[in-house]
C-alpha cells in the first residue's frame, strides 16, 4: 500500500499542476504531462489492486480507496479521450469531480496505511 500512495503522490503533483493550468486559463495542459500524470496513476491503481488481492489483511480503506481510484480513473478517461485528444478544453467541472474522488481516495489510502 505504501508504494501505491508514493505512485499515487507523484500522480497528484502532475494532477495539481495540470489543475493550476486549466483554472488559470489554458485549455489543456501539455501532452506530456498529462500521460506523465495518467501513467503513474495507473501504476498506483495496479498497484494497489494487486495489494488487495494478494493481501488478505487488510484495512477496509484500502478496498474503498481501490474503488475510489477507479471512479477517478473514468473521470481521468473522459477527460483524456473526449477532450485533450481532441484538443478541447477540459471542463472544469468535470475536472473538479476528478480531482476531488481522486484526493478523497488518496486520504482514504493514507488512513489505511497508517491503519496497519
Amino acid at each position: 500500500m505504501v508504494a501505491a500512495a508514493i505512485l499515487f503522490a507523484i500522480a497528484a503533483v502532475g494532477g495539481a499542476t495540470m489543475a493550476a493550468m486549466r483554472l488559470q486559463g489554458k485549455e489543456l495542459p501539455p501532452l506530456w504531462l498529462a500521460l506523465v500524470h495518467g501513467g503513474f496513476a495507473a501504476a498506483g491503481l495496479v498497484t494497489l489492486l494487486v495489494t488487495v488481492i494478494k493481501v488478505a489483511a487488510l484495512p477496509t480503506a484500502a478496498i474503498v480507496a481501490l474503488i475510489g481510484f477507479f471512479i477517478a480513473a473514468i473521470g481521468g478517461f473522459v477527460l483524456f479521450l473526449l477532450f485533450h485528444l481532441k484538443k478541447k478544453a477540459l471542463p472544469v467541472p468535470i475536472m473538479l469531480v476528478h480531482a476531488t474522488v481522486a484526493v478523497l481516495s488518496f486520504v482514504i489510502l493514507l488512513v489505511g496505511v497508517f491503519q496497519r
